[in-house]
């Protein structure tokens, strides 16, 4: 019983080592892709004087870091890795932000796509360097309050012997009482909700241009709707993967091995993945970004096409 129960535990984490190394894989790979998007909107003088692909580099910056921060905890919390809790704090603060900041920017992306199709007269106006500037600190000091709104709760209910001890570190444990859960849960939903009906909104208005518009201006709107579309699947997945802790809480319930399981899925499935591919296939679907990207990973061999812009 003794060496069944042995050869269980070495099997197991021998898996786990084996996921970890994996997962070590996927986000190198998806780092190596969006810091090989960066570079490309950093080459051409048009992409960041232009709104839409700034608020871009916005995505995938934040998607960047998430990645990152996500993978450490990964790491710290396979490994039982025990740390301070100012250094879990701060992990934390910048999760929690960047949780937020893509899908806000993505619903700022939309409102561009609506103010350049349903209001091209003040499209130069409503969306220079300068306003794009401001918009990402408003887009951060949204993404923010749901992390200081928690955090407050959070230190007003702790005692001052939490804050001393070493931990491992994860998000559960800020969760002291089963209703800050809920107030951290409402907060997230009531932001999406509010960026769904923002996409909706966007969507009914730039169907109506495309259906009433002709020639080049039909083309471009239509684009246009199906980039909203775009924007919200990609909010989408970001919605599903507030809904995974719920799931893994679920499943924990029932077997701690079916929750290894399930939360290294809802890892891989829901959050690293979208964080890559979705911006990859946004980048791809623009016809500048895209030969600008083919004009830096051949060298130069598309120079006289990116001349164009």
């Amino acid at each position: 019983m003794v060496a069944n129960t042995s050869l269980i535990g070495e099997s197991l984490i021998y898996t786990i080592n084996d996921r970890v190394i994996l997962v070590q894989i996927f986000v190198s790979v998806f780092l190596c892709i969006n810091l090989l998007l960066i570079t490309t909107l950093l080459l051409k003088d048009f992409f960041y004087r232009t709104m839409r692909y700034i608020l871009f580099a916005v995505v995938l910056v934040s998607d960047c870091l998430f990645l990152l921060m996500t993978d450490i905890l990964l790491i710290l919390s396979y490994f039982r890795c025990i740390i301070q809790m100012w250094l879990c704090i701060s992990i934390y603060i910048v999760l929690s932000l960047y949780t937020f900041v893509t899908p806000v920017t993505l619903t700022a992306m939309t409102l561009e796509r609506y103010v350049a199709i349903c209001m091209p007269l003040h499209h130069g106006e409503l969306c220079s360097t300068l306003r794009a500037l401001h918009c990402i600190l408003i887009i951060h000091g949204l993404s923010f309050v749901p992390c200081l709104v928690f955090l407050s709760i959070f230190f007003t209910s702790a005692s001052h012997s939490f804050y001393t001890q070493a931990r491992v570190c994860s998000v559960e444990i800020f969760i002291l009482y089963s209703w800050q859960g809920h107030i951290r849960s409402a907060m997230c939903q009531f932001y999406f909700l509010v960026m769904f009906i923002t996409m909706v909104f966007s969507y009914v208005k730039i169907m109506k241009v495309a259906k009433s518009a002709s020639g080049e201006n039909k083309k471009s709107s239509w684009k246009g709707v199906r980039t909203v579309v775009l924007h919200a699947f990609q909010l989408l997945l970001c919605v599903i993967q507030l809904w995974c802790p719920f799931i893994e809480a679920a499943v924990l319930e029932i077997n701690v091995t079916l929750f290894i399981n399930v939360r290294y899925f809802n890892y891989v499935t829901f959050i690293l993945a979208p964080r890559c591919l979705s911006p990859l296939i946004y980048g791809l679907r623009d016809d500048k970004f895209l030969l600008g990207l083919k004009s830096y990973v051949l060298c130069g061999f598309y120079k006289k096409q990116s001349n164009l812009f």
